[in-house]
């Protein structure tokens, strides 16, 4: 399939990331999602969406939601992502997502989106606001990947269900009408794939988490950076090493890791015989040296508006002119009249 459709005119396989302004990205966003869009730039097609669409399942301030759209849209860039080699836009700018998840839901059976265990933990957390739109939003995210002929989508451990969903929808239509979307595949990075919170290490960091202490965000200050980390929890015990037991440290120890390059047998034997403190304050230092560039780079792009919004009109054309074709081929398979 991938000879008919699913490779750009350069050859490269396609692949889609995104993340939704809500909360502010985190460095366990940096970790196990950001800092590999840097990695996979040159060898894929790449598509890097603010999904903003998303967001809404639960209520939004829109002058709140509107700012930290634009400010998602900055720290994609700051982290390092070339406008000129990417594609980096809104959700909500391509109509084409909304189109999709309406044709895919017909193809979704109930009981699949029920299994969603993260509609259940959603309406655990909002019973006040469970929507129609937390039951299907799958099946928008799969209307994203499937949009851009993924062959590959970055996903945290959390994310693997999901795009599991989408495989089988994607093969469930294709079985119906033929071959039409790519079947994507996982790409899960082998360290910092999944960063604890500071206080509660056996849950993941959460960038919408009500308690700040457990959150480093990329935005924070040098200071808030190091006040965080020396208040972060530890173990029992004295020795640092990454085990089942010491939940506080592994997770200490995979930050270091996951941003000096260093392996964790070689931080264990650095750290043998010194105290948490030592640890502590390294793994500060470590995260406040990568995150520093990103920052100042981010200040700069949010005193220039105007670039920014002409990068994102520019690249939302060039995200329709994919996701159009796409959806052509949808319209034809489901015998609709084309545009």
């Amino acid at each position: 399939m991938a000879k008919i459709f699913g490779l750009g005119p350069n050859g490269k396989k396609n692949t889609l990331s995104g993340s939704a302004p809500s909360g502010d990205l985190t460095i366990g966003n940096y970790i196990g999602a950001v800092r590999t869009w840097d990695e996979i730039q040159e060898e894929y097609n790449s598509y890097f969406m603010v999904v903003d669409l998303h967001s809404i399942t639960t209520r939004q301030d829109p002058k709140v939601l509107h700012e930290r759209s634009l400010s998602f849209y900055a720290q994609y860039l700051a982290c390092g992502l070339d406008p000129e080699k990417n594609v980096i836009f809104l959700q909500s700018h391509v109509a084409e997502h909304a189109e999709l998840a309406w044709i895919l839901s017909c193809f979704t059976p109930f009981g699949d989106l029920s299994r969603m265990t993260q509609f259940k933990d959603k309406s655990a957390k909002h019973p006040k606001n469970v929507n129609a739109g937390l039951f299907t939003y799958p099946v928008l995210m799969a209307a994203d990947i499937l949009l851009y002929d993924a062959h590959v989508v970055p996903v945290g451990e959390d994310q693997k269900q999901h795009l599991e969903l989408t495989r089988d929808i994607a093969q469930r239509f294709n079985n119906d009408r033929g071959e039409t979307f790519v079947v994507p595949e996982p790409m899960i990075p082998k360290v910092g794939a999944r960063v604890m919170a500071l206080q509660e290490p056996t849950r993941k960091m959460d960038k919408s988490d009500p308690n700040p202490a457990n959150t480093v965000f990329l935005l924070d200050t040098p200071k808030a950076i190091e006040k965080k980390f020396k208040s972060a929890t530890t173990d029992s015990g004295s020795e640092i090493r990454f085990a089942d037991d010491k939940p506080g440290v592994s997770n200490l120890l995979q930050i270091h890791s996951s941003l000096s390059g260093q392996s964790i047998a070689e931080l264990e034997t650095h750290f043998q015989g010194k105290m948490y403190g030592h640890l502590k304050v390294e793994v500060a230092e470590v995260v406040t040296e990568r995150l520093k560039p990103v920052r100042e780079k981010y200040e700069q792009l949010m005193n220039d508006r105007d670039y920014l919004q002409t990068v994102m009109r520019k690249s939302a054309g060039r995200a329709r002119e994919h996701a159009g074709r796409t959806l052509a081929r949808v319209f034809e398979k489901m015998g609709f009249l084309a545009k």
